[in-house]
């Protein structure tokens, strides 16, 4: 006797023909993870988004927020699409924009790779970058730029993702069934990386609808402030200062974030995450991107919390091929310290008591100030905050040289003769490395120990004891 026929539900139902690229996205698969995950008992299963057109999950949402502000009357035809953008909802974005006949317009931020960049410009969109540090409310941040762009370009419509609740609805309706079906239901961990909230507020909600008991654990990054404000209801902005880690933490609260559906937030290292994005395609052979590789970190770190028969679902949000440049390049992760040397690294200059912790003053305080603390602690450079966010440095000859053209400025603000931040690096990072870092423009570094929550400044002086 035969088998039955296997139904299919709509929801798993793929069209053997498709009248626009639109429709191909979806009913992306789910993959078991073999390797990086021995040793943990629970089955640990992969969400690969990269199989939507645009190679990233974000076409999902870029989609729904278009139709809903075409019901809406928002976007018209011939309109422009402006979009505050890391490059795949971009990307998404565009496509949609491409087949519906839209012109794009996007802003970006200086710490994206420059693939997402040239692929957003393949399709023919604009693309503004603009600083990565500076607040979001600072004219040249990514999201100011685009909202003035929104004012001043005539019928254009802003998709504003981090807001926009059409982001998280996606996937409420199509990427939370798709997983429930996919695993029978049988689903105990869902592990996001959260960057607008849309994904882990969506899914976690369809998900938790059908059973309450699912985890939803959102991955998080040092730098963002997602993790403490969910365990302390306090946004600290001692918590925000740069990361190298794309797609995932923010600097503000995007309505998005559903805090209530997320249970907890797991803090991944710029270094696990980029050490971990090219062992998936080399353990795995999955080509996923930097958000992924902090996700499975994640994993890695909560392995005390899964049991036998827990089944845990990780997205992979976007595409190995975007990251080309920065995490599957050895040159650039030995650039940044990532690579593992023998050798004396800053942690060792910070357990000697070389180098001291940092000592920051806020922009709003008069240049005398900064002379006396620098003067009282012997410092040659100082750090400067602005609501206790590192936004400039100042070191002494720079503060000379305009003291001498100008003694009326010490009673000034020092943010208005403030240099660039110091570069912020792992405490792992090699003296070698570091030494290469240090130089007549840049006089310091910052090393950050994620263990401790503390922020150390290493000097020229600092490198020149221990090479001696």
């Amino acid at each position: 006797m035969k088998n039955a026929p296997t139904v299919l539900s709509d929801n798993q139902r793929v069209k053997k023909i498709c009248d626009t690229i639109l429709e191909a996205i979806g009913n992306t698969p789910m993959v078991r993870i073999n390797r990086i995950t021995k040793g943990i008992p629970a089955t640990v299963l992969a969400k690969i988004e990269t199989f939507n057109p645009g190679n990233s999950i974000k076409d999902r949402m870029a989609v729904r927020m278009i139709e809903e502000a075409e019901r809406q009357g928002l976007l018209k035809p011939g309109g422009t699409i402006i979009e505050g953008t890391s490059g795949n909802t971009g990307m998404g974005l565009v496509i949609a924009a491409v087949v519906k006949g839209y012109k794009c317009v996007f802003t970006t931020t200086d710490k994206q790779s420059k693939e997402k960049v040239d692929a957003l410009k393949a399709f023919g969109a604009e693309v503004i970058v603009c600083p990565t540090n500076v607040d979001p409310e600072d004219p040249r941040s990514y999201y100011s730029v685009s909202s003035r762009l929104e004012k001043e370009i005539p019928n254009s419509w802003k998709a504003n993702q981090y807001d926009n609740l059409s982001n998280s609805a996606a996937h409420y309706e199509q990427t939370g069934p798709e997983i429930w079906e996919q695993t029978d239901g049988r689903i105990t961990h869902l592990v996001v990386g959260v960057g607008t909230g849309g994904t882990i507020s969506g899914v976690g909600r369809y998900l938790k609808e059908r059973n309450p008991k699912i985890k939803v654990w959102g991955i998080d990054t040092y730098g963002s402030v997602f993790k403490k404000y969910k365990e302390t209801g306090v946004f600290d902005k001692n918590e925000i200062y740069p990361y190298i880690t794309e797609g995932i933490g923010e600097d503000f609260l995007p309505k998005n974030v559903d805090f209530d559906v997320i249970d907890h937030f797991e803090k991944v290292t710029d270094k696990d995450a980029a050490l971990m994005t090219p062992r998936i395609a080399r353990e795995e052979g999955i080509f996923a991107g930097n958000s992924a590789g902090s996700a499975m970190a994640g994993v890695l770190q909560l392995r005390e919390n899964f049991k036998k028969d827990d089944v845990v679902v990780v997205i992979f949000h976007d595409h190995g091929s975007r990251y080309l440049g920065k995490m599957f390049n050895d040159d650039w992760m030995r650039e940044k310290g990532f690579f593992e040397k023998t050798g004396m690294t800053a942690r060792d200059l910070v357990a000697s008591g070389l180098s001291g912790e940092l000592l920051a003053i806020e922009g709003s305080e008069p240049v005398e100030t900064a002379v006396r603390l620098m003067s009282e602690n012997d410092f040659s450079q100082i750090s400067i905050t602005r609501d206790k966010r590192l936004v400039g440095s100042l070191n002494e000859t720079h503060l000379y040289e305009a003291l001498v053209q100008d003694p009326g400025i010490k009673g000034r603000p020092v943010d208005t003769i403030m240099q660039p931040a110091f570069p912020f690096v792992d405490i792992s990072t090699p003296v070698e490395l570091l030494s290469t870092m240090i130089t007549p423009a840049n006089p310091a570094v910052l090393v950050r120990d994620f263990k401790t929550d503390k922020t150390f400044i290493i000097t020229r002086s600092d490198v020149i004891r221990v090479l001696c």
